[in-house]
């Protein structure tokens, strides 16, 4: 049996349909840059995600750039964030000519530990950057009360969290600005790169659009050196279809994670995820600790099961980042992470055979070893 880490052909198959009639409005309007689908789509992400102002951009690489820039984050300037995370999260402080802070996890969660926020804040410290990683979201009542002890701006790196929730409020609407990424192999994923900013803030909703678009304003008129950063109408005409398919989608990989939780628990050498009791997760990844991690990667590869290893390095060791002084050991928690933890199938579509199969696979390995 195959079972991928994840089935595009599965997902898109029942919504061609809508797609094709969705693309073909472009076609007939022939509006591909900014047309009125990428306000549409901005104004069902404000409704869905419970937020004033959605800023539809190229990434959600660009989206978080975008945000630093709002925020007149630059030279000198230092941001809080997770090495536990994908690249483009400390990248983007980089490429802003700031200096990314990294923070040590919690190892239930793998999200940012609000304990040691505090110790790393500085005179140049301007924000804090949790990331609701795996789909769970950061401790966001204890990082915002840090933020307004110490006057710091908060952006929030939903890329993997769309829908999540904590103590009933959305991901995304507790900073002074949220962002999502719609890349294709995202729990609302775009047929290519596509991102999002949001926020409840009326003026960095407006430097926001006026950054996306070199920072113009009339035309031709430029108050800031902004990107060429806009989400393609075609996009948005593909995620208009895909987000009325979203909360159902997120059900379906909850359902998969209690059936992995249920059958998984009882195996020693493995520990299921840990979801705080105030959030609620969309599993954009289902993550298991493992003990011989890299065995159990190669016994489920040869048994045609898709699985994948998110990060195998976290990001205060990688080489580019190595003038920032961090060695080994600093952060060893995010280090123990990177070395132990194994991402398995979770998209909705799995059916009760291939679920089982996966489960099958997993004790079959720690039996025999």
């Amino acid at each position: 049996m195959k079972v991928p880490m994840l089935d595009l052909h599965a997902q898109y198959e029942p919504l061609m349909p809508a797609i094709r009639r969705n693309l073909d409005m472009v076609f007939a309007e022939h509006h591909y840059i900014m047309g009125r689908q990428v306000k549409e789509l901005e104004e069902k992400m404000q409704a869905f995600l419970q937020i004033k102002y959605a800023i539809g951009c190229a990434s959600g690489t660009d989206a978080l750039l975008l945000a630093l820039k709002a925020l007149e984050i630059d030279d000198g300037d230092e941001v809080i964030t997770t090495p536990f995370t994908f690249f483009a999260t400390a990248s983007t402080i980089w490429r802003n000519n700031a200096r990314p802070v990294f923070v040590d996890i919690d190892p239930r969660t793998y999200n940012i530990d609000p304990a040691k926020i505090e110790a790393a804040i500085t005179d140049r410290t301007k924000a804090i950057m949790p990331v609701h990683i795996f789909g769970q979201p950061a401790d966001m009542d204890a990082i915002m009360q840090i933020a307004k002890q110490h006057g710091l701006a908060v952006i929030e790196d939903n890329a993997q969290g769309i829908g999540s929730t904590w103590n009933g409020k959305m991901s995304c609407s507790f900073g002074e600005i949220g962002t999502l990424s719609f890349f294709p192999s995202k729990n609302l994923g775009a047929m290519g790169d596509a991102g999002m900013c949001l926020t409840n803030d009326e003026e960095l909703a407006g430097k926001l659009r006026q950054l996306r678009v070199h920072g113009e304003n009339p035309k031709y008129f430029h108050k800031w050196v902004g990107l060429n950063s806009r989400l393609d109408t075609m996009q948005a005409a593909i995620l208009l279809v895909k987000l009325e398919a979203l909360a159902q989608w997120s059900e379906g990989r909850r359902r998969n994670a209690a059936f992995y939780n249920e059958h998984l628990h009882g195996i020693p050498r493995i520990t299921t995820p840990c979801i705080a009791p105030q959030a609620c997760s969309i599993y954009n990844q289902y993550t298991l600790r493992c003990e011989d991690r890299d065995g159990l990667m190669t016994h489920l590869q040869d048994k045609g099961i898709g699985c994948a290893v998110y990060y195998p390095l976290p990001l205060h060791l990688q080489e580019c980042f190595a003038g920032l002084g961090y060695k080994v050991g600093d952060l060893p928690v995010s280090e123990t992470a990177s070395q132990s933890v194994l991402s398995i199938p979770i998209y909705p579509e799995l059916t009760q055979e291939q679920i089982e199969y996966v489960v099958a696979a997993i004790k079959e390995f720690y039996q025999k070893t």
